[in-house]
């Protein structure tokens, strides 16, 4: 699988959540938690912005419109099961490794 998809995936997923946890019982009780939490969450939407955008530029058509409606999908499937306490922690992490995997790309690119 590519790394191209994983990270739209995961970058999505996380920037889903964050924006979806706006009552204070679905976010970090800490404060620096909080602010990371919301930092990464935005970063993460920020960056699946970005490289949905240099997907089309760099790959053929087909693989952006993959992880688009890949995207979609999980954030769907996601949205299925309701929040979930633990839905900050997941989001910083799939936030971390959509990052991550996201600097490969554009770092492998160029």
């Amino acid at each position: 699988m590519d790394i191209y998809f994983v990270a739209l995936v995961a970058l999505a997923i996380a920037g889903m959540i964050e924006s979806r946890s706006s009552t204070p019982g679905l976010r970090p009780e800490y404060e620096p938690a909080d602010r990371a939490f919301r930092w990464l969450g935005r970063s993460a939407f920020a960056m699946w912005l970005a490289l949905l955008a240099f997907g089309f530029w760099q790959y053929p058509w087909w693989q952006p419109l993959a992880g688009l409606v890949g995207s979609l999908a999980a954030n769907a499937l996601v949205l299925q099961y309701g929040a979930r306490p633990y839905w900050p922690g997941v989001a910083m992490g799939l936030a971390l490794l959509g990052l991550g995997l996201a600097s490969k790309v554009f770092f492998d690119a160029f």
